[in-house]
């Protein structure tokens, strides 16, 4: 039986952070989907992508490891899990997500999946979205 993965962010500007995740999350099954939250969700977390959700699902979409990228919906999260009905749901080791909140939260709509926390990628840089845009913005300090 094909086990389908479910993997979910921003990924505004993609780095080797959201390749490592989504290699990752691949290996833990036969399909990986790949939710990208809309620009309005992303809003209400404390994001600010620069790229709008149409272009952000499109790259997602010719990445490697990706079989499907799909926009979320807004308000219930777990809609699209309902829809895509995962075996395994992926966190990467910096979203602020409840392992077990999500697991529950998928159990109420019918849908019983396994939770894992994937680790950070290993190297001495830190990747992240916000870190590039303020390094890019001359905001970050440094000169890189």
């Amino acid at each position: 039986m094909m086990k389908t993965v479910m993997a979910t962010g921003v990924f505004d500007i993609i780095h080797l952070g959201h390749i490592f995740f989504l290699k990752e999350s691949k290996k833990l099954g036969d399909v990986l989907v790949v939710v990208v939250a809309r620009d309005s969700t992303a809003r209400k977390n404390g994001k600010t992508p620069v790229m709008d959700e149409t272009t952000r699902v499109a790259i997602v979409n010719e990445l490697k490891p990706v079989d499907r990228a799909v926009l979320g919906h807004e308000g219930d999260i777990f809609r699209i899990v309902q829809e895509i009905k995962p075996d395994i749901i992926t966190l990467g080791y910096d979203q602020n997500f409840d392992a077990d909140a999500i697991r529950r939260g998928a159990m109420n709509v019918g849908v019983h999946t396994e939770v894992v926390r994937l680790p950070m990628y290993n190297s001495e840089i830190k990747f992240s979205s916000t870190e590039i845009k303020r390094k890019i913005s001359g905001s970050g300090g440094g000169s890189n």
